[in-house]
C-alpha cells in the first residue's frame, strides 16, 4: 500500500521502518528539517518497563492554563482512582514489554548502536520514598545505600541516600541516535521522507488525503498514520475526533563529560525530585520536569543543575558544548497512547505516549503495522485504542 505518515519523531520513524519492512511504500512529512526534532530529541534515555505508568507525580500548573488544559487536569485527576490507575498501568506494561522486546530484536538485527548502557538505580533520599515506592505495589529490588555505591561508585558521598531500587533489567540510550539509525534503516527499505512539510489538513471526505502547506492539490494515500503529537489533535478535530491530549512539558541538559570516573555508568532516577541522569556514551544527561501550561524554564534547569551536583559534582563540563533542551509531550489524560484505527477510513493512529515515548515506540509501531497489513499483533491492544474515548 501507499502509505503516509505525519510526523518523523520517534513513534513516526518506527513506523516508517516497521512499514517500509513490511513492503508498503511510505512517505513520511515532517515540519521540521530532521527527525526527532520535538519530544524525541533529548528525553532522560531510561528504559524501565518496570517504571511505565501513568503520570501520578506532581505536575507544576501555569497560572494561566486554557479552558483545554483545565479540562485534561479534570480527566487526569480522575484517571488517578486506584482501579482506573491500575487497569491503565496493565495496559502500558503489556505495551512496554513488548517494546521492549521489539527494540532488542531491531537492535540485533540491525547491529544498531545508541549508547546504551544496562541498568539503573532508583535514589532514595528518605524511608518515606521508599514507602511510596512500596504502596505503589511495583515488584521492585530494595538495596541498601552501601550496595547502590558499589553500583554506582562515583555517588556523592555527601549526599544523603537512604536507600535504593536496583533496576538490572533496565537501560538507557539515545531516543534521536536511534530514530537517525531507524531512519537510515527505512530510506534503505524504499521510505521516503519529506522534511520542512507542514500537513494543514486531512481531507474530511477522503481521511486518507493530506493538503500541505504551498501546495494547492491534495495527496492522496491508501492509508494515513498520524503521529504527530499535539498537530495530530488539530488535524482530527475538523474530523469531528477530539482528542484530551495536553503538552507536559519536560527539560533536558547533555553535558560532556569531565571525566568517566565521576559519572554514573549507566541510568540514576532521583525518586523526590523526579529527575533522572542518564550516561549516554561521552556525554552526562540529566532531565525531568513536568509543567502543564508555559512555565518557568529557569527554575527548571536550575533543578536539573543542582541535583547533578548533588549526585555526581564531577561528571560534566558546564562550558562549551552543553546542550539544553525544552519539549512538550504530547499526554493523554489516562496515560495510554492511542493506537489502532481511528474510526475514519483508512486513517490510523500511533500517538499520545507522552513521557513514555522512548519506551513504548518499538512495539507500538510493530502492532500498528500489524493491524494495517489486517494481521493479529502479537500483543494484546484492549484499551489502547480510539474506542476508550467514547466511555
Amino acid at each position: 500500500m501507499k502509505i503516509a505518515i505525519v510526523g518523523a519523531g520517534i513513534a513516526g520513524v518506527t513506523t516508517a521502518y516497521e512499514l517500509a519492512a513490511d513492503g508498503h511504500q511510505v512517505t513520511v512529512f515532517e515540519r521540521h528539517g530532521a527527525v526527532a526534532e520535538e519530544a524525541s530529541f533529548a528525553p532522560t534515555g531510561l528504559l524501565a518497563t518496570e517504571l511505565v505508568a501513568p503520570w501520578t507525580a506532581p505536575l507544576r500548573l501555569d497560572m494561566r492554563l486554557s479552558l483545554a488544559e483545565l479540562a485534561w487536569l479534570w480527566r487526569w485527576r480522575r484517571a488517578r482512582q486506584p482501579q482506573v490507575w491500575a487497569a491503565n498501568r496493565a495496559r502500558l506494561q503489556r505495551l512496554a514489554v513488548y517494546s521492549r522486546a521489539r527494540l532488542h530484536q531491531l537492535t540485533a538485527e540491525l547491529r544498531l548502536d545508541y549508547e546504551r548502557s544496562d541498568g539503573a538505580l532508583l535514589l532514595l533520599r528518605s524511608d518515606k520514598e521508599l514507602e511510596r515506592l512500596r504502596e505503589s505495589g511495583l515488584d521492585l529490588r530494595e538495596i541498601s545505600a552501601d550496595q547502590a555505591r558499589k553500583l554506582e561508585p562515583a555517588l556523592n558521598p555527601d549526599t544523603t541516600l537512604a536507600g535504593a531500587v536496583h533496576l538490572p533489567q533496565a537501560e538507557a540510550g539515545n531516543c534521536r541516535q536511534l530514530a537517525l539509525l531507524l531512519r537510515q534503516e527505512a530510506q534503505r527499505l524504499g521510505a521516503r521522507f519529506e522534511f520542512n512539510a507542514t500537513v494543514t489538513r486531512i481531507e474530511a471526505k477522503q481521511p486518507h488525503a493530506l493538503r500541505l502547506a504551498n501546495e494547492e492539490a491534495a495527496r492522496a494515500f491508501d492509508a494515513v498514520v498520524l503521529c504527530a503529537g499535539l498537530a495530530s489533535a488539530r488535524l482530527l478535530r475538523p474530523l469531528g475526533l477530539k482528542l484530551p491530549l495536553a503538552a507536559v512539558q519536560g527539560s533536558s541538559v547533555s553535558l560532556p563529560l569531565r571525566e568517566a570516573l565521576n559519572a554514573p555508568r549507566s541510568a540514576v532516577h532521583d525518586e523526590r525530585h523526579q529527575v533522572t541522569i542518564t550516561r549516554l556514551g561521552q556525554r552526562v544527561r540529566v532531565a525531568g520536569g513536568a509543567q502543564l501550561g508555559g512555565g518557568d524554564r529557569e527554575r527548571a534547569l536550575r533543578q536539573l543543575y543542582q541535583v547533578l551536583q548533588d549526585w555526581f559534582p564531577g561528571a560534566g563540563r558546564l562550558s562549551a558544548g552543553v546542550q539544553v533542551w525544552h519539549g512538550a509531550r504530547p499526554m493523554l489524560a489516562d496515560g495510554p497512547p492511542l493506537l489502532g484505527a481511528s474510526g475514519r477510513p483508512g486513517l490510523w493512529l500511533n500517538l499520545g505516549h507522552g513521557a513514555h515515548g522512548w519506551a513504548l515506540a518499538c512495539g507500538s509501531a510493530r502492532a500498528l503495522a500489524d493491524l494495517i497489513a489486517g494481521r493479529p499483533p502479537a500483543l494484546d491492544l484492549e484499551g489502547l485504542g480510539v474506542e476508550r474515548l467514547r466511555r
